[in-house]
């Protein structure tokens, strides 16, 4: 019984489970397969390295208050955030890995970075 490349095709000689031509096939595969699945992931990874990256810049010390309008002008989207810090003073921190924005009642937002352990 022949046995053919799972991605070209093309006959396979060797060992008997070998299930590709080369890596190349395997890679080509492998990707294919994985491609589908990655569609929905790859905008919002997007998103948030964007984030990530404005707020990296614009926050360059621990904290600093910044305009909400400001921020969204440099690309920033609030809604996409890796996770959620519930303060002790009752306020609810949204964070980009790294960095945590909070906004505040006069249109305001402020920025800070998480300190590293």
């Amino acid at each position: 019984m022949e046995k053919l490349c799972l991605d070209c095709g093309e006959t396979l000689r060797g060992r008997s489970d070998k299930k590709f031509c080369d890596d190349q096939c395997r890679s080509n595969y492998n990707n294919q397969l994985k491609a589908g699945q990655l569609n929905h992931i790859r905008p919002v990874n997007t998103i948030l390295r964007k984030n990530h990256s404005v707020l990296s810049k614009i926050c360059t010390g621990e904290k600093i208050r910044i305009k909400k309008e400001d921020l969204l002008k440099n690309g920033f989207n609030p809604d996409y955030h890796t996770h959620m810090l519930h303060a002790q003073n009752g306020n609810t921190y949204f964070f980009c890995y790294d960095f945590g924005f909070l906004s505040l009642s006069n249109d305001e937002m402020l920025l800070v970075k998480r300190k590293e352990k």
